[in-house]
Formats: C-alpha cells, structure tokens, sequence
C-alpha cells in the first residue's frame, strides 16, 4: 500500500470515529423535551412516562419543559433555536404538524426541513365526552340536541386549529351540526374546570387527559373516534359506528434541531424505540388509551407526510369558515 493511500485510508477512519464519538458518549448531562402542551394534558401525561424511562436508559436526568401559548409557535421557536447537540428534543402535537396557515408563525412545521425526525410515539384516539348535566348518554342523542339547538353547544378545546378543535369540525361536517368552539390556553385541566362550573357541556380529548374526570364522574365518554372498539373500552361505541369511517387520533412525533450530528439522532431513536417497547411502559401508556408504534426517522417523515395530506381538507374548511 502506498503512503499517499494509507494516509487517505487513516483520514477516512478518523472522520468516521469522530462521527461516531458523539453517539458513543450522548448523554453525558441531562436532556431537556420541550412540549408546546399545558401540564396535565394528554402530551404532557406521555412525555413524562417516556422522559422517565429514557432517564433510566441513559443514567441521566430528562426534563420535561412545558412551553405553552401561540398556537404552539413559542415551543417551536425554543425548540428550533436550541443548540443542535441532541441535548434539546422536541415533542409537539399533532397540530404543529397540522396547523392553519398563517394561524401561528412558523406553521405547520415541515420535516426535515424545520426539524430532524426522530422517532415516533404512538398516538391514542380522541374521545367525545358531555357533561352529564347536558343530559345525553350517546353519540346520537348528542347529533340530535346540536340539531335543535344550532350552534349553542360548547365544546372546550387546547386551541383554534389543535386537534381537539378539528375533531370537533370533523364532527360538525360528517353529522350536519353547528357547535360553539371555545378554545382554552389552559389546557385540559382549565376546560374541565369549566366542565364542572356547568360553563362548558363538552370535551374532546385523548383518554390521558380525561382519565380522572372520567372515573370521578364529571364528563361521561359517548364515542372513540378509533378504527374498532378499544380493547380496555368494549362497552364505548366508535364514532365510526353513528358516522360510518370517522377517525381521529392524536399522535406524537420527537424531532431534534436541524443539524443535530446523525449519529445522536440515530442513538436517540433506538433508545426511544427500546422506551416504548418496555413493557412496564407499554402497560402503562396503554392504561392510557394509547398504542405504541415505534418508527425510524425514515418512517416518522413519512408517517407525518400522509398525515398533513389527510388533514388538509378539514384545514381548507376552517380557513374557509373562519
């Protein structure tokens, strides 16, 4: 071999060793996960199961940050300014992904040219939940109230364009109803507050963030917007059974700052992959009406792509109907 080449040779090794070095010693400090979501909801229950259980995979604190407000904008751009160092991830909700144009700067946020993916959460459907004070026990009994009373029924949302609100207008296409939307910078806690002052008669959630309400009473589930009857609820119908291929689930994705080295982001995402296929951790976040779906970075851009396509006419409808 000749010196010109083995130099070359010993070039090439050092560039991918130092590629490598960073995975090999990530995280040597704690992680910070920024959400756009309030304590208490349906996000933050999550990310707190997932951030415990990376802590102890990593052998280093993992600290859920709550940067909510703006339509989520303001966890975006903490989130998009952060050091790419892999010491900074990302969980937003579905509706950074899905947004109303022009609804909060910087959205919808696009991948990978905003955020490198990471991995994927899962997700868990939405459930259609009344005050029982509102007097219906079904899905249908709550079409035909809207029916009579035409845009008079509330239903508290986490914000204009977030999923929770285009569940409701989904809602509101497929049934021919007319209901009012309040949307709430408090998160679920604050609704369901209202919910038990009598101010607001309904809520549209994921099971996480109405866990509580629901065993205490306070709201009562008509219908899960999920392919089939879930497992651990026989006895609550699917919206899709009154509303034949309704369907809404809340869904999760961790991204990175652009220019997080490679090497993180592939670490990152086979340690999240080993988090959600724990099984303590699969038991639990399925306590929480949730189903795990672990994905490569490849797979996540593709996931949120397909579903910024199946959310757009509902998008266009809103920013139409303002």
């Amino acid at each position: 071999m000749t010196a010109g080449r083995c130099c070359m040779l010993t070039s090439l090794w050092l560039v991918a060793m130092s590629a490598i070095a960073p995975a090999q010693e990530f995280p040597a400090r704690p992680v910070k996960i920024i959400t756009d979501s309030a304590p208490g909801s349906a996000i933050d229950v999550i990310l707190r199961v997932i951030a415990d259980r990376l802590g102890q995979i990593w052998g280093q604190q993992v600290l859920p940050v709550n940067q909510p407000g703006a339509g989520g904008s303001l966890a975006v751009r903490l989130a998009a300014t952060s050091p790419a160092d892999g010491y900074t991830l990302f969980i937003p909700a579905v509706s950074t992904f899905v947004a109303l144009p022009g609804a909060a700067p910087n959205m919808p946020i696009e991948v990978p040219r905003d955020f490198a993916p990471v991995g994927f959460l899962g997700g868990a459907p939405m459930f259609i939940n009344a005050a029982p004070s509102l007097g219906v026990k079904t899905l249908p009994e709550l079409i035909a109230l809207a029916k009579r009373r035409p845009g008079e029924l509330i239903y508290g949302t986490n914000g204009r364009g977030r999923l929770t609100h285009l569940t409701g207008e989904l809602l509101q296409n497929r049934a021919n109803i007319k209901l009012l939307m309040i949307p709430y910078s408090g998160g679920t806690a604050q609704i369901l507050n209202d919910v038990m002052g009598g101010r607001v008669p309904m809520v549209i959630e994921a099971f996480s963030g109405i866990a509580g309400a629901i065993e205490a009473g306070t709201i009562k589930p008509l219908a899960v917007a999920s392919p089939q009857r879930m497992p651990d609820f026989p006895d609550l119908p699917t919206v899709a059974e009154t509303l034949p291929g309704f369907g809404a689930s809340g869904w999760q994705a961790m991204v990175a700052p652009v220019g997080t080295p490679v090497p993180i982001v592939q670490k990152v995402s086979e340690d999240l992959r080993t988090a959600l296929t724990d099984p303590a951790v699969v038991k639990r976040l399925a306590a929480l009406g949730r189903y795990n779906q672990p994905m490569t970075p490849e797979e996540t851009t593709e996931f949120i792509h397909r579903e910024q396509a199946t959310w757009k006419p509902i998008l266009e409808l809103i920013d139409a109907n303002p």
